[in-house]
């Protein structure tokens, strides 16, 4: 008895001096993550994790415009492959427009159409969104204007343009399996404005392409200045209700004091309304008609930037996979908005997992496979 007192009384005494330095050097966030994952039977973020954090509604308007559903809707069945695909991936959702119509849909486990799911970095395009509009309403003049202008602290040289095309040369540590990490300390931390204003331009902006998420918080909080109103309010003025998105939204906050959406990440919405910021690139800016974002501004985010880093545009990933010009939004954990223009194709994936790519590889492999498996699939219609 008196061995295993000695035994706890050192554990205790080892934790409490390793939870004094966490405190001391800052990195309190920690518990906060562990509650958020480990104490909830996880060991990352999940798509799920919304509950967990504060979060803004992104509201929605009274009317919702509904997805049409095409006249052969869910007529053909998935192919092997691509279940095979979705259960080992673990898969919400998946659904393939074709012409602006949902011609297949699915949900697995125990989704469905109203499922509320994280975006994460999707998110990144739709802030990229929301800048091309605040420069289309006038309170940002272009993507040329210096970050400086907002936040004098930050070098002339580094414009709002740099933060949307990922050149920032910021020193923000893009780790996301370092828990003491800027990554990690942003998705738990308690003021991701302060983390951000301590970064420093270290390399020359506008040069090259580096994809850091702290850039997408640059960019947000460039927006709520310019602005005067925060993320989600414009964000739901912007696109969630003259788009007539069928639910609202949460947008997680980094916390109640601060008020700070996660820019780069984390909107809690279902697969049919994240597919919308699809078709309103798409189909160029409009929407039933309107112009609601500014058409060179969408070609100019669809189109790579640098030559040498054709993967990436202002805020959205490229590819030109079987020989087509194709434009996406990612998030980490395989989250999918594909838009294909040229055969009017749109693809969305929300789950759980994906396969990891390799380190010199621009896009995860599973990317293709959806992509592969959809005109296999559309393909088996035409035979039919």
């Amino acid at each position: 008895m008196i061995r295993f007192l000695k035994i706890l009384g050192t554990v205790i005494l080892v934790l409490s001096i390793a939870i004094f330095i966490l405190i001391i050097f800052d990195f309190g966030y920690i518990f906060r993550g562990i509650q958020a994952t480990y104490f909830q039977g996880e060991k990352t973020a999940y798509i799920d994790d919304y509950p967990n954090f504060e979060n803004r509604l992104i509201k929605a308007g009274t009317q919702a415009d509904k997805w049409p559903e095409h006249s052969n809707y869910n007529s053909i069945k998935p192919t092997k492959d691509l279940t095979e695909l979705n259960e080992e991936l673990e898969t919400a959702a998946f659904l393939i427009i074709t012409s602006d119509s949902i011609w297949f849909e699915e949900y697995y486990q125990e989704y469905g159409r109203d499922s509320k799911t994280n975006s994460f970095s999707m998110a990144k395009s739709i802030v990229s969104a929301l800048l091309g509009k605040a420069i289309q309403d006038g309170y940002i003049k272009s993507l040329d204007q210096p970050v400086s202008d907002f936040f004098p602290q930050f070098k002339e040289e580094l414009k709002v343009g740099d933060l949307a095309s990922m050149s920032s040369g910021l020193n923000w540590n893009e780790n996301y399996y370092n828990p003491f990490g800027m990554t990690a300390r942003a998705y738990f931390d308690e003021n991701i404005r302060e983390l951000v204003l301590r970064l420093k331009v270290t390399q020359d902006p506008g040069e090259s392409f580096k994809y850091l998420s702290g850039n997408t918080i640059l960019m947000g909080m460039v927006i709520e200045k310019a602005t005067g109103e925060n993320l989600s309010e414009y964000l739901s003025e912007s696109f969630w209700k003259p788009m007539g998105m069928q639910s609202d939204a949460l947008w997680q906050l980094d916390s109640q004091e601060s008020g700070m959406e996660k820019a780069y990440c984390c909107i809690a919405s279902n697969a049919r309304d994240f597919a919308r910021i699809g078709k309103l690139y798409k189909n160029k800016g409009k929407w039933n008609g309107k112009q609601i974002l500014d058409s060179e501004f969408v070609a100019r985010s669809t189109e790579p930037r640098f030559e040498e880093s054709p993967q990436y545009g202002y805020g959205f990933w490229l590819s030109d996979h079987k020989e087509k010009d194709i434009f996406y939004m990612r998030g980490i954990r395989g989250q999918y908005v594909i838009v294909i223009p040229e055969d009017d194709l749109i693809i969305v994936r929300l789950g759980e997992n994906l396969i990891k790519k390799d380190q010199d590889e621009e896009h995860a492999p599973d990317f293709y496979k959806y992509i592969d498996e959809t005109y296999k699939m559309l393909d088996n219609a035409t035979l039919n």
